[in-house]
């Protein structure tokens, strides 16, 4: 669906104006008599004052950007964390996706780390296996996130499906080198670079985290 323009009216009063303008000056021209000099001149400015506002009208239609179009998710909402991680580890991986949910316009996310689904949190499909494709893969030996700003539009769509099927945009940010951390919108083109740098911040403070925390439960 998409969101309602809240200024759509105020962007339309110049054209409504500028056109009323014009007509109550056509009508007036037809109903004089006698035209006289000074008439002659403030039907002049008149003309050009309702083109002005047409035009005005015309560019904030133009200019005006529009909100990116919104689906809403297939799914069931959810919060699955992995059961043998480190109560330290569960607390921060709450704490970082209530973050991305609340504060971006993630939908849906999953932290994949050595191999494993580590947490899978806000609208959830069906499947829950991740097996790494050839973007996510990419992102992990890379350590560079990649955004698919409209993913419908990537044949790379297909490794995403343990996202929900009509998910919008994705990005994929590495977790160190070991993981990565995807999340789902449900409208396309809609993070903007401060929620780039946001997710980047939150993903090196947990590849900090499960590095220490999980490298010293294996050893």
């Amino acid at each position: 669906m998409t969101k309602p323009d809240p200024n759509r009216v105020l962007r339309r009063l110049p054209i409504v104006v500028g056109g009323l303008g014009a007509v109550l000056l056509l009508i007036n021209r037809l109903l004089t008599p006698e035209l006289t000099q000074s008439q002659s001149r403030g039907d002049v400015v008149g003309v050009i004052l309702s083109a002005v506002l047409i035009l005005i009208g015309l560019i904030w239609q133009q200019v005006q950007p529009r909100s990116p179009d919104t689906v809403e998710l297939i799914g069931e909402e959810g919060f699955v964390l992995a059961a043998d991680l480190p109560d330290a580890v569960k607390t921060e991986l709450a704490w970082a996706s209530h973050l991305l949910l609340t504060n971006t316009v993630t939908r849906s996310l999953v932290v994949f780390y050595q191999g494993k689904v580590l947490l899978r949190r806000g609208i959830l499909s069906n499947k829950f296996e991740v097996v790494p494709g050839v973007i996510l893969k990419q992102v992990i030996e890379k350590q560079k996130p990649i955004y698919l700003v409209a993913l419908k539009v990537y044949p790379g769509r297909f490794e995403f499906d343990y996202l929900p099927e009509n998910t919008q945009g994705v990005i994929c940010q590495p977790i160190g080198n070991q993981g990565a951390l995807i999340l789902g919108a449900n409208a396309p083109r809609s993070y903007t670079k401060q929620d780039e740098n946001w997710i980047a911040g939150i993903a090196d403070k947990l590849a900090v985290t499960l590095s220490s925390t999980l490298s010293n439960q294996t050893t």
